[in-house]
């Protein structure tokens, strides 16, 4: 059995958060077999060793939608609408940790990116894959506009309506990424 204490909220929790999406959130996760027994020769799993890849996970994130209905219409810009982009990665073992940005969008609510990334994966069984959204300001930090973690193995291929939870972990209302998944 496990506990955790969680101090905070930030990309801590929301790993912790995705890797007990898996399992339909019932908070009991099975390791892989290969962090139970040992290897044909008595080796135990390194993570940092390198490992061929075993499969590419293929996103393509189309468009977002919902902070119009969810945030105050001044929350991102006074005078503007916002200028959305989307964070893209995997947190796993060393060599399959990577983030990828979309382009910005200005001044548009429901931003539509279709751009498409590709991350190959050596351990798959351990990989979640993060989405942020982000409002670009000049100005100042970027403003916050949701973010998700999926465990990489329960993700099915095809077109889904992702949905967007708060920096606390809270699911928005509306806001979702329509995104597609594809192994190849």
């Amino acid at each position: 059995m496990v506990a955790f204490n969680m101090q905070g909220y930030g990309r801590s929790l929301w790993l912790m958060q995705g890797m007990f999406r898996a399992n339909g959130g019932c908070g009991y996760i099975k390791k892989p077999d290969f962090l139970l027994k040992p290897g044909s020769d008595n080796e135990i799993f390194d993570p940092d060793t390198s490992l061929p890849v075993k499969t590419t996970l293929k996103v393509t994130v189309y468009m977002g939608e919902g902070w119009y209905y969810d945030f105050k219409h001044t929350h991102f810009d006074l005078y503007s609408p916002p200028d959305f982009y989307a964070r893209i990665g995997i947190a796993g073992v060393p060599a399959d940790t990577i983030m990828k940005k979309t382009k910005t969008l200005e001044d548009d609510w429901t931003p539509t990116w279709n751009e498409v990334f590709e991350f190959p994966l050596t351990v798959p069984e351990l990989a979640l894959l993060r989405v942020e959204v982000h409002e670009y300001d000049m100005s100042e930090k970027d403003d916050f506009g949701g973010q998700t973690c999926l465990p990489v193995w329960e993700l099915r291929k095809g077109i889904r309506a992702v949905p967007l939870h708060s920096r606390k972990g809270e699911k928005y209302q509306s806001v979702k990424l329509l995104m597609r998944f594809d192994f190849v």
